[in-house]
């Protein structure tokens, strides 16, 4: 049984979705900052994508200069605040703080992050000046998540005119439709939204998709452009059963779940399949709901999940419990419902994964999720002359983020597969300064 009640109205959404890493007061950023050794040739900063100054800014935090830590953290990573909160810090820069290494609990980055930039949204806090004229050259940018704007701040810096096309009405991808409640609410997200915009004058086209030849021939008018569309839907498994109306991809259920809150349906007894972070987060999430029982199912053992283990725990602590060398093989359902998953157990031989004749079993349920990984989306991708993609559909780029079609550059998870928040953010500033060299000083194409 969830220790979780099926929330019915806002207030007992938030209760159940409290904080994960609850915003500091002053007084607890002023003694956590405090802990900090302000290491040489720090640790943390090297294990952060966005190579942020972190003891310099937890310095500011700690002689109570909030601007100047804001500026410090901004001045690297321009999805700051969003980060301090949805980052994996325990396997990043917390997981590199030298206290690791003598059984003393590590600092708090994330938190002091998320409190200093917390402050100058909040007070709206001006940090940055954008040149009073352009230089004349603009360029568009295809998503507005976290690549897709730091690529904006970085071009408006820099003197671009810059429109950003977003396939939907809100902005920030995955950080408002992806990310669990729990780590980042969607006042937060918004916030720093309007707060960058603010900032740096960039342009967001809403409900702007970008999906016909017609779409892309506008583009030209552009001088350059960026690709942060991010992944698509939730990867189908093939097997009879899944496209019933109470099977539903991980994926979507998040973003339902994010935009309806407490009116989002949740079965009683629910079963996630996959063993990654978004599977983990569907699971606690499920379990947050009010469901009796949440299943999380995957293939292998617990030991060869992808998600991390942290986050894992979180899972369990919500209620939610694991079922190992397992896969699904059929969702059996009526036409008015689902009632249960038939699976086939596992094995491992010789790093192999071989099915163990005769071991077929139900285990039953009222809802699947599956979060067995995402689509890129090629259909769009195929709309650009001469862009190439891998063997596994990702935008092939050189190390200047330029893709095969020169006028057309990529960052996030279009380029990696999937990979963090704060990833997307570092190439959309790197790729945004070599947009900057493409368009006044020549340099080597593919």
């Amino acid at each position: 049984m969830s220790e979780y009640k099926i929330p019915t109205t806002e207030t007992e959404f938030e209760a159940n979705f409290s904080a994960k890493k609850p915003l500091m007061d002053k007084n607890e950023a002023f003694y956590e900052s405090s802990r900090c050794l302000f290491c040489y040739d720090a640790p943390c900063i090297k294990a952060c994508p966005t190579s942020i100054d972190i003891p310099l800014f937890i310095r500011q935090i700690n002689t109570n200069n909030l601007d100047g830590a804001a500026k410090t953290i901004y001045d690297s990573n321009y999805f700051g605040h969003s980060c301090g909160q949805v980052c994996p810090t325990d396997v990043l820069c917390e997981g590199a703080c030298v206290y690791n290494h003598q059984d003393v609990k590590a600092i708090e980055i994330g938190r002091l992050q998320a409190h200093a930039t917390n402050h100058v949204i909040q007070n709206d806090k001006k940090l940055y000046t954008v040149p009073e004229k352009t230089n004349g050259k603009k360029v568009a940018i295809i998503g507005s998540g976290a690549a897709g704007i730091a690529c904006a701040c970085e071009l408006r810096m820099l003197g671009y005119t810059v429109d950003v096309y977003e396939a939907k009405e809100k902005p920030s991808g995955l950080t408002i439709y992806g990310i669990a409640p729990y780590k980042l609410t969607n006042q937060a997200v918004l916030d720093e939204m309007n707060y960058l915009q603010k900032q740096f004058g960039y342009t967001i086209k809403y409900n702007s998709p970008i999906h016909s030849q017609a779409d892309i021939l506008k583009l030209e008018e552009y001088d350059a452009i960026f690709i942060g569309i991010g992944l698509g839907n939730t990867s189908t498994l093939g097997i009879k059963g899944e496209n019933h109306a109470d099977c539903i991809g991980a994926t979507e259920f998040i973003e339902v779940l994010r935009m309806q809150h407490h009116k989002t349906k949740v079965g009683k007894k629910v079963i996630v399949l996959g063993g990654g972070n978004t599977a983990i987060d569907a699971a606690s999430e499920a379990a947050r709901m009010g469901a009796e029982k949440v299943i999380l199912a995957y293939r292998r053992s617990k030991e060869e999940m992808s998600g991390y283990d942290f986050e894992y725990d979180l899972a369990k602590k919500s209620g939610a419990v694991g079922l190992f060398n397992v896969a699904p093989v059929e969702i059996i359902a009526s036409a008015e419902k689902i009632t249960g998953v038939k699976f086939v157990k596992m094995q491992t031989v010789n790093s192999k994964l071989e099915v163990i004749k005769d071991s077929e079993f139900i285990e039953e349920c009222d809802m699947v999720i599956r979060a067995t990984g995402q689509l890129k989306q090629v259909g769009f991708l195929n709309l650009i002359t001469d862009l190439k993609l891998d063997d596994k559909d990702r935008v092939i780029v050189n190390s200047k983020f330029q893709t095969t079609n020169p006028k057309y550059f990529a960052g996030g998870d279009v380029i990696n597969g999937g990979k963090e928040v704060v990833n997307a953010a570092a190439d959309g500033k790197v790729a945004a300064r070599e947009i900057h060299l493409m368009l006044t000083v020549d340099f080597k194409e593919f």
